[in-house]
């Protein structure tokens, strides 16, 4: 019987192509049903278009349907892939913008700080509604999630699910490559231990041959153009001792030291030093471009004559549900809850670990403690998150002020009593989209 796979946000058009190119290159998978399913109707229809387009050039005998229908997709269901947006561009955008107003200045702004924790406020209803309907109508489906912010939401789910459900993020695997090629290794001499929470999770063991390379790392740092490359997170790794997975850009708003004042913005977050750090009006409007002209992108990439390269790319995805469905194991870094994984790090909290998937489902590994001025980060984003996640379940607008009242670079700006004059205006900029919230009072 063949697997059924099905996309939540299939309007995700990149997302949705590249996993679709790389589940039917596994002979389990190859003659799967892919259903696709999108709030959108015209999105969804360039999803169908698309993923026939794959099917066809690849001969594969897989199936595709599209439905508007959530529970449509997901009845009996093998995998769900989610990758959806709550809100919009049109909405995120004031994430940034109200805190930019008081100082505080985000950059990407969509999995933590005062902007992760309002875009965690209007998606994980929507989330738990997603997989109240999983354990319904595909109980025993893997669920993986893309969507951010991506602690906060499978935190949400772990919590008031018992799906079975990991978020996937490219952190690890393209960090632990960027450090290879700085180090001239193959990555395929390189092992690594990788563990914390993501975006925020730490290569504990990072070794070529068997060998520390930890000493070449510091030898790479210390040449300009590398150091210059990643500047906020070459900065924490001299100061830490350990490699931090996602790029400067989002590094920058996760903590005090490169963000507060205008000076260090400059010297740290400047366009080109590292993933744009600075660049918060240069992504927006990359977001409002391609929501402008996403019908011309689409339109172009099906009028190129040319064949599609169906070669395997290197998300986790295709492999993670190749393995439940009774392939070969696979290893990869997933968010779980902390199950005595990580023992300095608050039991159930979303934590980011090495994980084996098989026929059994996710079999996370323990890692141990974390070094002490590890932990002592990663316990400040998860005691925020906690708050957050709370106040996204009760409707409890005090929370969220309170929340907000610990992120490390709102408090690192503002008082008290302007971070509530800040959280007073989002929450009103944001009550559409918080049907939870009897009142908005803080």
């Amino acid at each position: 019987m063949s697997v059924k796979i099905a996309f939540i946000g299939a309007g995700s058009l990149g997302f949705t192509r590249s996993l679709v190119r790389d589940i039917l290159t596994f002979p389990k998978l190859a003659d799967a049903t892919i259903a696709l399913m999108d709030i959108d109707e015209e999105r969804l229809d360039f999803a169908r278009r698309a993923t026939e387009r794959i099917v066809r050039e690849g001969n594969y005998p897989a199936k595709v349907v599209a439905t508007m229908d959530r529970k449509e997709a997901l009845d009996g269901a093998d995998a769900v892939l989610i990758t959806i947006l709550a809100g919009g561009v049109q909405v995120w955008r004031h994430d940034i913008e109200i805190p930019k107003q008081y100082g505080v200045d985000t950059n990407v702004g969509d999995t933590r700080s005062v902007s992760g924790i309002f875009r965690a406020l209007r998606t994980i209803p929507v989330m738990l509604d997603i997989a109240h309907d999983i354990e319904q109508y595909c109980p025993k489906a893997i669920v993986l999630n893309y969507t951010n912010p991506m602690a906060m939401l499978c935190r949400a789910m772990q919590r008031e699910s018992k799906i079975l459900v990991t978020g996937l993020c490219h952190s690890v695997q393209g960090t632990a490559k960027m450090l290879a090629k700085w180090i001239g290794a193959p990555i395929e001499e390189i092992d690594y231990v990788c563990a914390g929470i993501n975006h925020q999770a730490w290569y504990l063991e990072y070794k070529w041959k068997g060998e520390d390379a930890y000493p070449l790392i510091r030898e790479a740092v210390a040449k300009p153009e590398i150091y210059e490359h990643e500047i906020v997170r070459n900065e924490m790794f001299l100061a830490l001792d350990y490699y931090v997975t996602e790029s400067s850009g989002h590094n920058s708003e996760y903590n005090w030291w490169f963000r507060k004042r205008q000076d260090l913005i400059e010297k740290y977050c400047l366009p080109g030093k590292g993933w744009n750090p600075g660049a918060y009006a240069h992504i927006l409007n990359s977001y409002l471009r391609r929501e402008d002209h996403w019908k011309q992108d689409v339109q172009a990439w099906f009028d190129n004559p040319e064949p599609l390269n169906l070669q395997r790319g290197h998300e986790y995805a295709a492999y993670i549900i190749n393995a439940y469905m009774g392939g070969e194991p696979f290893e990869f870094n997933g968010n779980v809850a902390n199950t005595h994984l990580i023992d300095n790090l608050p039991e159930n909290a979303c934590v980011e670990v090495p994980v084996l998937v098989n026929r059994r489902g996710l079999n996370p590994i323990h890692v141990g403690p974390l070094p002490p001025q590890l932990a002592a980060l990663n316990n400040i984003s998860i005691a925020v998150e906690e708050m957050a996640v709370e106040a996204a379940l009760t409707g409890d607008p005090r929370l969220v002020y309170q929340a907000c009242c610990y992120d490390p670079l709102a408090a690192a700006v503002l008082s008290l009593a302007e971070i509530k004059d800040m959280v007073a205006q989002m929450l009103r900029r944001n009550a559409d989209y918080l049907p939870q919230f009897k009142s908005l009072e803080i």
